[in-house]
């Protein structure tokens, strides 16, 4: 794409040309990209110093547009114009960025763009070096030196206590984590975690902690660790959340902790809703979401809609749990052990191998349900036969299933155990019960849940109704309005 060609600004002047016409349109040249790193820079120095957090944020955003462009070069030019040579953070960082031989750095002379300089010192610049470096070992899969990067920038980080550092913080955990998970040593650093979160949370670093709790999720559930997850999650303070990506993969990891502990409703509540918020772009996690939630509707008794699995994206991704369902909802045992069988892979890849096994009993009472409403009167050798039941004794367990069907609701029959038959009862109009009522106070319910949550999704700025904004902030907070859409669909991809 031609946004993501890097200019070079170290090539040899053209020769002499004839003058250009005096009304020719003048080009701004395009910055390289260590002018554009320093301008991060700047932008965070300026957060720093006048304590605006948003500045910060929008640094990352802009580094997070900026990081396919990326070179050894550029960044090993970037630490030596952020930190002094002396200093500790660019004797640690330095060795680890790749030699380029036989490659020139970019240089800003080639567009006469406005000199930048910052101030040495700063925690922000050197954390943000930090994190710089890390993104770029970990996007060229160097991940031994990235969790050396990311061992240092902790460290550094344990020393600091100042609100303009917690954006930046953030992300060093998420990356801190995931090189140890490409590393597959998730569990060296679950002590560190806790002790950082321990520390977010006497600083009073909100995003600090909901960032490390769902790192904390993430490190034991990948153990499988539910109860300790649960734990801890029901033991974390609470507060109203500040990432709209890190409430996302709160409420999914709360509706696989409620799936494991057989809370099928509020798991559905959750990761439906992790669905629903997640961005556009992140279509993996919302693959993940999509995938526990239909497991978890079919527990419930519930069929998903074919238009779940028919998304954009994702329909090749949720074919075997397409067929999963059809299989559910026929109710044949045989299609659905041979569709588990099929899919096993699939299935042990996304950990859901073990709902599965819990579903065979939902395929029975789905099945005997089909049974009820087709026959007014059959055989229990005849429901052991239609269900295929392959155990020693099938009237036997027929007849089981069949009591406790019916003692569950699923079934409305008697069994006559004399005859050895069972006799189901004329379907009644089911307006006359309170199903409807039930099933419109939920949409009712689900729809004020979601003004409510838009209401509280609202944002304004600070004291808008007592200052008037000046042209200069106008124009500010629209050349940041602007940057934010334009990179917010790669921000949201990269998060996920």
């Amino acid at each position: 794409m031609p946004e993501d060609v890097e200019m070079n600004d170290s090539a040899q002047p053209a020769p002499a040309a004839a003058p250009a016409a005096a009304d020719a349109p003048v080009t701004a040249p395009a910055l390289s990209t260590l002018q554009h790193l320093k301008e991060i820079a700047s932008v965070i120095e300026a957060g720093s110093l006048t304590k605006e957090v948003r500045r910060i944020s929008r640094a990352v955003r802009l580094t997070v547009a900026l990081r396919r462009r990326l070179a050894a070069r550029d960044v090993t030019a970037f630490l030596a114009f952020a930190l002094p040579a002396s200093s500790d953070a660019f004797t640690r960082l330095s060795p680890l960025l790749p030699k380029e031989d036989g490659s020139e750095m970019d240089v800003d002379t080639a567009a006469p763009v406005a000199q930048v300089s910052i101030k040495h010192g700063l925690p922000e610049i050197e954390i943000y070096c930090y994190l710089l470096v890390l993104i770029f070992l970990i996007d060229h899969k160097k991940y031994d030196e990235a969790k050396a990067c990311a061992n240092a920038g902790i460290a550094r980080l344990k020393n600091l206590n100042r609100r303009t550092v917690d954006v930046l913080a953030s992300r060093l955990y998420s990356y801190y984590s995931y090189a140890h998970e490409l590393t597959n040593s998730l569990a060296e650093i679950r002590g560190t975690l806790l002790g950082l979160h321990r520390m977010a949370t006497l600083h009073r670093d909100e995003l600090g902690q909901e960032t490390l709790l769902n790192l904390l999720l993430r490190n034991y559930l990948d153990y499988n660790l539910y109860d300790q997850a649960e734990k801890l999650r029901s033991k974390a303070p609470r507060f109203e959340a500040h990432s709209n990506q890190q409430f996302c993969r709160y409420l999914f990891y709360l509706g696989k902790i409620r799936t494991i502990q057989l809370e099928y409703t509020d798991a559905k509540e959750s990761l439906l809703q992790a669905a629903r918020k997640a961005p556009t772009a992140a279509c993996g996690f919302r693959i993940q979401c999509n995938k526990w939630a239909i497991i978890v509707r079919l527990l419930l008794g519930e069929i998903p809609e074919r238009t779940v699995f028919m998304q954009k994206g994702m329909k090749a991704a949720l074919t075997p749990y397409f067929e999963l369902t059809n299989a559910v909802r026929v109710g044949d045992l045989e299609l659905f052990k041979a569709v588990a069988e099929k899919f096993s892979s699939t299935f042990s890849a996304d950990r859901t191998s073990n709902l599965i096994v819990r579903l065979r009993h939902n395929v029975i009472r789905t099945g005997l349900r089909n049974i009820s409403i087709s026959y007014s009167r059959i055989s229990l050798p005849d429901i052991a036969k239609k269900l295929r039941l392959d155990s020693e004794n099938p009237v036997a367990d027929a007849e089981c299933i069949v009591a406790k069907a019916i003692r569950d609701g699923a079934v409305d029959a008697t069994v006559d155990h004399a005859n050895g038959w069972v006799v189901s009862k004329e379907t009644g109009d089911v307006y006359s019960t309170n199903e409807p009522q039930a099933a419109f106070n939920s949409r009712i319910a689900f729809c004020l849940n979601m003004h409510n949550e838009a209401v509280k999704a609202l944002r304004f700025p600070p004291n808008s109704h007592k200052e008037k904004e000046s042209a200069e902030k106008r124009r500010e907070r629209l050349q940041q309005e602007e940057e934010l859409a334009k990179h917010m669909a790669e921000e949201d991809d990269d998060d996920f």
